[in-house]
């Protein structure tokens, strides 16, 4: 079973619902719980200015740290004793550094199913991505429709 277990968290209706199913499965295996959110810019930014303002890196840090907090908070309600951990950067790359330097054996991400193919292609996905880098197994939670609402 696992040992250690690294949530993705981003505060969208389906990251609640992964943090829901990494809490079932994290209470039913008994392992250590960590919580990550990645504060991210567009790339559109980069390429329009050149660079970052750092008040809109403090301002996404500010952001993603209130949603960090969320889940946390969400977690420990239900009695867990979960870590959290704030990264800025991609959050392919920085869920992929973080499982490894924590060592875990699982990774957890919810996903918005999208229409058509196209648009999953068009947009690209954080789930998809992660499974050709992760250094361990990863859930890709689906919140089912009632639960969208």
């Amino acid at each position: 079973m696992y040992r250690k277990i690294l949530m993705a968290y981003n505060g969208t209706r389906e990251g609640r619902g992964a943090l829901t199913k990494c809490a079932e499965l994290a209470a039913f295996s008994k392992a250590e719980t960590h919580l990550l959110a990645v504060a991210t810019m567009p790339s559109s930014m980069f390429l329009t200015e050149g660079f970052l303002p750092e008040e809109l890196i403090e301002e996404e840090k500010k952001r993603m740290q209130e949603v960090l907090d969320e889940g946390l908070k969400k977690l420990e309600e239900r009695g867990f004793n979960v870590q959290g951990h704030l990264a800025v950067g991609e959050p392919v790359d920085e869920i992929c550094r973080s499982a490894r330097e924590i060592g875990c054996d699982l990774i957890v991400v919810g996903h918005h199913q999208k229409q058509s193919f196209a648009a999953r292609w068009w947009s690209g996905s954080v789930g998809a991505t992660l499974l050709d880098y992760a250094p361990c197994s990863v859930l890709i939670a689906l919140t089912p429709d009632k639960e969208k609402e």
